[in-house]
């Protein structure tokens, strides 16, 4: 019993993980009806991880669910996103003020590595989706240094609708040169030791997206909830 409970657990966790990712990365976009008997028989599991995949999307704001009826791909709230936006900049600049003032060599030498890698497939569009998972990455890492894992998770399941508009801007032109400069400042803060200079990167970092939510909606009216 202990191993099957175990293996709906990771069941369900898998179907969330995947269809999270393909609602942020917009393969799955606003009003999109998910069939659960389509999405059992993709991802070969029963109704029941499903079901609790898509429960956990309902309560990130991702998908509408209508009993007995149909789930639907949530469209981007912006009052969510705006909520959760200064919920992410109050905890992400003390994550850098932090770290400024206490970190190791370690540290540097992975989210600089990750900013090379960003680099390196700036010119390239094909690659927007690895330069999005390096990006999330890169923040990532920052909690890791300081053992807060768990507030990274909780403050990711709180940003998709962020996330979603950030996968609409980024094939803007400049926009990836922008996001790599950006952590190129929010390292040198840090390798500064400067918490002042690491909190100021990025605060800007975190406010690029959010100033242009207006245009955003204008460009992409249907992506957003009324």
């Amino acid at each position: 019993m202990a191993a099957d409970t175990a293996s709906g657990q990771s069941a369900s966790a898998r179907v969330y993980d995947d269809l999270r990712q393909r609602i942020i990365d917009l393969d799955l976009p606003p009003d999109t009806v998910l069939v659960r008997n389509d999405l059992t028989a993709a991802y070969g599991v029963s109704q029941t991880p499903v079901r609790e995949a898509l429960q956990k999307l309902e309560q990130d704001g991702l998908v509408r669910i209508y009993p007995q009826s149909r789930t639907v791909v949530a469209r981007i709230n912006e009052q969510q996103l705006r909520e959760s936006q200064f919920m992410r900049v109050a905890i992400e600049t003390e994550v850098v003020r932090r770290l400024a003032a206490e970190h190791d060599e370690a540290l540097l030498a992975r989210i600089r590595s990750l900013v090379k890698m960003q680099e390196a497939v700036l010119d390239d569009p094909s690659q927007m989706q690895l330069f999005s998972s390096l990006d999330r990455a890169f923040h990532a890492t920052l909690f890791d240094a300081l053992n807060l894992q768990g507030l990274h998770t909780m403050l990711a399941r709180r940003l998709g609708h962020l996330a979603r508009c950030q996968a609409l801007e980024l094939p803007r032109t400049g926009k990836m040169q922008q996001i790599v400069e950006d952590h190129s400042a929010i390292v040198a803060g840090i390798a500064a030791r400067d918490p002042e200079m690491a909190v100021d990167a990025m605060r800007r970092h975190l406010t690029g997206t959010i100033t242009r939510i207006g245009v955003l909606r204008a460009e992409f009216p249907d992506y957003f909830s009324a």
